[in-house]
């Protein structure tokens, strides 16, 4: 929390709760309870929808009720360990503190007792606890993320039961005053990723953070790179998992997306339910999704460059029946590509924008009537429908990078138009420069790739059986996961 003047309240009863009317006076959420304990009034503030009444009732205003014989030097110290049944009393308060904590759901009590305190009896509702609908795995844990960060930070708690693990609050927003918790673990934790993650967080100065979104774009490396380099997730286990490799968790009150720094290269292809099923399942599954990297990102522009350059290369039988099946087309493979591509890209959007039951209906509408109807119609020829919709398939398979592949297949494609496969092939060493050149928080975009060793490649390419990963990644200052004990 940020420091505050803590000469704001006077201490006085009638100065500290005109302050505290004043400050809310146009506020229709604030109730109050007045009430008289002895010879002396205890007044309790706090808004509706954020505190919980039933803590408030049963911890403040009906002990206060019940309260009988109160010494005539009785103080605040008198009202904290003799009245009030609340253990999360807070003392020496601001007014600004006052103000912030009370919208975030903690009771204000001022009294002629002393100077006023605060009571934490946050109780807004929440969702239930139900699985992401977008990180749905068929063996794991079914339980994902709430708006509420203190649940969120309860539910990673619950799998990482040790004093190692460090969590430190910030407030971030002028006007939303939006608390952001760091979470790590202290003996494993990059020191210097940690270093550069604080000091972006403390330079950050905004009116208002609605979502971890907010806070992503202002931190991340490479602000105008393809390639995420702030990962985000919302499943506990994962984040514990990240948290027992020496990453950094950023949990942000309000959204149930956790970020996850340091963020490599090869976790774009990493599912979650690859440590939930057998070694050589996971290891195919991760070998699959590389290969549709490439299909998804490259097939249309190799398809064009061969049917514009380099038709020579395509055995004949096959060049003959592409001839034909183009004859008629208006357009050229160039100009029908790029418009498949924006046509599918249209389709998926809106899928995935329109109700559930909707947006699977119109993706098959789209992609089967509409596609066959343009193939009959000689708009567009069968094979570059092929090739497109291949590639919008095997995007599928990797949804961490669906952004990126949208860009890199138009920029693969044009590359590829211009100058056939030469041009393709510049274009690729473009990008593998620029993603070796990526940091994220100081820390190299693919340090886990570099080694290309079987023990630096265990947990990128395939997923080795856990049995042989007795290291975590480089990242960490402790690389030992585990030992092996004598029988």
């Amino acid at each position: 929390m940020n420091s505050f003047d803590i000469s704001s309240f006077s201490g006085d009863y009638n100065a500290d709760f005109s302050l505290i009317k004043d400050k809310f006076k146009n506020d229709a959420m604030l109730r109050q309870r007045v009430l008289k304990v002895g010879e002396r009034r205890v007044a309790v503030l706090f808004f509706e929808g954020m505190a919980d009444p039933v803590k408030v009732e049963e911890f403040l205003i009906k002990p206060l009720i019940l309260a009988k014989n109160i010494p005539e030097n009785a103080d605040v110290e008198y009202l904290e360990n003799r009245i009030f049944y609340a253990s999360g009393l807070q003392k020496n308060i601001s007014l600004s503190a006052a103000t912030e904590c009370m919208q975030g759901g903690d009771t204000l009590i001022i009294s002629e007792f002393g100077a006023p305190m605060l009571c934490d009896t946050k109780g807004f509702p929440t969702r239930s606890i139900e699985e992401p609908g977008a990180e749905r795995v068929l063996q794991g844990p079914r339980e994902g993320f709430d708006e509420a960060a203190v649940l969120n930070l309860a539910m990673i708690r619950r799998k990482i039961k040790t004093a190692d693990f460090y969590v430190e609050k910030m407030t971030v927003g002028r006007r939303t005053a939006t608390e952001v918790y760091i979470c790590y673990l202290d003996s494993l934790a990059n020191r210097q990723a940690l270093t550069v993650l604080k000091r972006r967080l403390e330079k950050i100065d905004i009116d208002g953070v609605l979502d971890s979104n907010y806070i992503t774009e202002i931190i991340r490396d490479g602000k105008f790179s393809l390639f995420k380099t702030v990962g985000t997730t919302e499943r506990p286990d994962v984040v514990a998992a990240r948290l027992l490799e020496g990453r950094i968790a950023v949990v942000v009150d309000g959204t149930p997306m956790v970020l996850t720094l340091p963020y490599l290269f090869g976790e774009n292809f990493q599912s979650d339910e690859d440590y939930y099923v057998n070694f050589f399942v996971g290891s195919v599954g991760r070998m699959i999704r590389y290969l549709c990297f490439f299909l998804s990102t490259s097939i249309p522009a190799i398809f064009v460059a061969l049917t514009t350059y380099h038709i020579g290369l395509l055995p004949t039988p096959f060049m003959l029946s592409l001839a034909e099946l183009r004859s008629g087309v208006p357009f050229s493979s160039v100009t029908e590509c790029l418009l498949l591509i924006i046509v599918f890209e249209i389709l998926r959007e809106a899928g995935s924008r329109t109700p559930q039951g909707l947006g699977s209906a119109l993706s098959i509408v789209g992609g089967l009537v509409v596609g066959q109807a343009a193939v009959e119609a000689k708009i567009i020829s069968a094979p570059m429908l092929i090739a497109v919709a291949l590639a919008g398939v095997t995007e599928l398979m990797i949804p961490r990078l669906k952004g990126a592949i949208f860009y890199l297949r138009i920029v693969f494609m044009l590359a590829a138009s211009f100058m056939g496969l030469v041009g393709y092939m510049l274009v690729s060493a473009v990008v593998i420069i620029s993603v070796l050149d990526q940091k994220s928080v100081g820390v190299d975009y693919t340090v886990s790739m570099r080694n290309f060793s079987l023990s630096g490649i265990k947990d990128t390419v395939f997923r080795a059986p856990w049995g042989f990963m007795k290291t975590r990644p480089q990242i960490t200052k402790n690389r030992i996961r585990q030992r092996e004990k004598d029988d």
